[in-house]
């Protein structure tokens, strides 16, 4: 289930972003959250990719506008 899956997600954003507070949803962008630049992107991506054993290609990353699209692209890797 898709709330779920943004429970899982939600405690990587938050120790990314250092925001143990951070409620996340689904329309979230990086202009909703402080910290949130390309350098953290990168980083939280990264943590992504380690925490669900994921691995994602260049071109799929340019597909992420909002916290939904990190679901969706991760649902796509069967997580």
């Amino acid at each position: 289930m898709r709330s779920d899956l943004l429970t899982r997600v939600t405690p990587v954003f938050r120790n990314n972003f250092n925001a143990p507070d951070l409620v996340l949803n689904e329309t979230m962008t990086a202009k909703d959250v402080e910290g949130w630049d390309s350098f953290a992107h990168i980083n939280l991506i990264m943590a992504l990719e380690d925490t669900f054993n994921v691995r994602f290609e260049t071109s799929e990353l340019g597909q992420i506008g909002c916290v939904g699209d990190l679901l969706t692209l991760l649902e796509s890797k069967g997580v």
